[in-house]
C-alpha cells in the first residue's frame, strides 16, 4: 500500500473514501460494486485499503467496541474501522502507528471535522493498550477469526481439523493463475513469452493438502482409482508476483487467462465425463458433442471447454449483463476456434440469458451429451478474493442458496441423455452445498452413490502443502493453495 508521491493521493485521502466504502458493504453492496463509484484515480489505491480492510474487519470491530462505549455516526464509526483494521496485523501492520493515527484524524477533520478528537484519542488509546486490547479482541470469534461468528461455527463443525487453517488462509494475498489457451500451443509455446518480460512463473499442481473430503457419504462408489489431480492441470502456471493483465504477454491476444487452479479442473473433469459416454457407446456421443454450461458468466469455465474441445455448446445466464462478460471473453480467445477451410468454426455456442430452471422456455427437447452446473454459491470457498463476501451473506443465506442449487439438480438432470454426464460446482467450502447437496439429490432420485465418478475430487479446501510434500514444482517451493471449492461428476445410467 502506498502512501503518497507523485501526485498520488495522501493516505487520510484514501482513508476517508475507504470509509464510504464501508459504509456501502455494511449497506449491502459488494466491495467491487463500491469500487466502481468512485473516480478511475482513486480505485487502485482504495481497493487496496478496502480489501484490507475487509479482511481484518472482524479485530477492528471488537476493537472498537472495547474502547468506544457508544457507537458514533456511522461516517466516524466507518472511518475508525479502517483504521482499527490497518493496525493488523499487529505483528507487521502495512503504516507505522503514529503515523495512521496522524493520516486518520487528517481524513475525519475532512469527513466529520467535529470528531477529531474523539478519533485521536480512540486510536492512541489503542496504542496504549496494545497486546491487552489484542487479547480482548480474540476473546470475540469474529474478532479473533475475522470472520462473522455463524461462518465460524459453520466451518468448525465441517471442517473441526482444518476450520482454524481456512479461515488464516482467506486472510492471505491470493496468487495470479493463468490458463494457457491450448489451442495456442498451450503451456509450453506461450510460457517462453513470460520469460521475456521478466515474469517469473512455475507450473501448478492442486496441492495434496487442498482434498478435504469425499463428494458424497457413500463414497465414490466401484470404479478404478482416479488419476492424480495434478495431471488434470496442464495449463496452469502461477506468477511469482502478481502483475496487471495488460502486462502479461499475449493476454489481449487470448493467448492467457485467469482463473485458479481450482477452476482449472471443471473442464477436464466435464470432457472426462464426456470420454466415458463415448467409450460406453463404442463411438462419440456425436460428432461434437452438446454441451450446456447452465450458469456461464463470467466465462471461465466456458471458455477452457472450448479451448480443449470442439463442442456444441449452450451457455445459460440469468443476468443479461453478466452473459456479455462470457461473450467478450470467448471473443478474446478466439472461440470457437477457427477452422481452415469453409468448415468455420470448430464448434458453436449458443449464448442464452434465462433461468436454467425454467427449462420450458430455453430447452429444444434435445439431450445434453453433458451439462456443467457452476450453481451460484456462498462464495466461501473464494474470500481471499473476495474478502467482502463473509460480511454481505448472513447464515439464513445458505439454507436459500441451497434450495437453489437443488431446483437446479432437479430442473437440469432430466436434459441429461442416458449415459451422459452433469458435473456440480460451487466455490463453497460449507458441506451443504457440497456433499450434503449430492447426498440429498441421490435420495430424491433414488441413485445410487455408484453414479459419482471416481475422479470426483470433492471438497478442496484452500490449503496449501509443505515444500517436502512433493507436490512443489521446484524443490523447496510450495505450490500455492488453490481456492476452495466442490466437485461432483455424475454419470447418468
Amino acid at each position: 500500500m502506498s502512501r503518497t508521491g507523485g501526485g498520488a493521493p495522501s493516505l487520510h485521502q484514501q482513508l476517508e473514501h475507504t470509509a464510504r466504502l464501508l459504509m456501502r458493504v455494511r449497506g449491502g453492496a459488494s466491495l467491487p460494486d463500491a469500487l466502481a463509484q468512485l473516480p478511475p484515480a482513486w480505485r487502485a489505491g482504495c481497493q487496496a485499503l478496502g480489501f484490507h480492510v475487509m479482511r481484518w474487519r472482524g479485530s477492528a470491530e471488537a476493537a472498537k467496541d472495547a474502547l468506544v462505549a457508544r457507537p458514533p455516526a456511522p461516517e466516524v464509526d466507518a472511518l475508525l474501522t479502517c483504521a482499527l483494521a490497518l493496525m493488523w496485523p499487529l505483528d507487521a501492520p502495512p503504516y507505522s502507528a503514529h503515523a495512521l493515527v496522524d493520516e486518520a484524524v487528517k481524513g475525519t477533520a475532512r469527513l466529520a471535522p467535529h470528531s477529531k478528537g474523539f478519533v485521536n484519542a480512540v486510536l492512541r488509546n489503542a496504542l496504549r493498550q496494545g497486546p491487552g486490547l489484542a487479547a480482548l479482541v480474540a476473546k470475540s470469534p469474529a474478532g479473533r477469526h475475522n470472520h462473522p461468528a455463524w461462518w465460524v461455527r459453520r466451518l468448525q463443525h465441517d471442517w473441526p481439523q482444518a476450520a482454524e487453517a481456512v479461515m488464516q488462509a482467506a486472510q492471505q494475498h491470493p496468487p495470479l493463475t493463468l490458463r494457457a489457451h491450448a489451442r495456442y500451443g498451450g503451456v509450453q509455446a506461450l510460457a517462453p513469452a513470460l520469460d521475456t518480460a521478466g515474469l517469473a512463473w512455475q507450473p501448478l499442481a492442486l496441492p495434496a493438502a487442498a482434498l478435504g473430503g469425499p463428494a458424497c457419504s457413500g463414497g465414490p462408489g466401484p470404479g478404478p482409482a482416479p488419476e492424480p489431480l495434478a495431471t488434470a492441470l496442464p495449463q496452469a502456471v502461477v506468477l511469482e508476483r502478481a502483475v496487471p493483465v495488460d502486462q502479461i504477454p499475449g493476454f489481449a491476444q487470448g493467448h492467457w487467462s485467469v482463473q485458479d487452479a481450482a477452476a482449472q479442473l471443471a473442464a477436464p473433469l466435464l470432457l472426462r465425463g464426456l470420454k466415458r459416454l463415448g467409450q460406453a457407446a463404442g463411438t462419440p456421443a456425436s460428432p461434437r458433442p452438446r454441451v450446456l454450461d447452465a450458469c456461464a458468466a463470467p466465462g471461465g469455465k466456458t471458455a477452457h471447454l472450448l479451448e480443449l474441445a470442439d463442442l456444441d455448446l449452450w451457455a445459460l445466464d440469468a443476468d443479461a449483463q453478466r452473459l456479455k462478460r462470457v461473450e467478450d471473453n470467448l471473443r478474446r480467445l478466439n472461440l470457437p476456434w477457427p477452422q481452415p477451410g469453409p468448415s468455420a468454426a470448430a464448434g458453436q455456442t449458443e449464448l442464452r440469458a434465462v433461468d436454467a430452471r425454467a427449462v420450458q422456455t430455453w430447452w429444444d427437447g434435445q439431450p445434453f451429451d453433458a451439462v456443467l452446473l457452476d450453481a451460484p454459491c456462498s462464495a466461501s470457498g473464494i474470500v481471499r478474493r473476495q474478502p467482502d463476501a463473509r460480511w454481505l451473506r448472513r447464515d439464513s443465506d445458505i439454507a436459500a442458496l441451497v434450495r437453489l442449487q437443488a431446483e437446479l439438480l432437479d430442473a437440469l438432470w432430466p436434459l441429461v441423455r442416458p449415459g451422459g454426464c452433469l458435473l456440480y460446482a460451487t466455490c463453497s467450502v460449507f458441506k451443504a452445498e457440497g456433499a450434503e447437496q449430492i447426498d440429498a439429490f441421490l435420495q430424491r432420485h433414488g441413485l445410487p452413490a455408484a453414479v459419482l465418478d471416481p475422479a470426483s475430487p470433492g471438497h478442496l479446501l484452500p490449503l496449501t502443502d509443505n515444500p517436502s510434500s512433493g507436490a512443489a514444482a521446484a524443490p523447496g517451493r510450495p505450490q500455492p493453495a488453490c481456492d476452495g471449492f466442490f466437485y461432483a461428476l455424475l454419470h447418468k445410467p
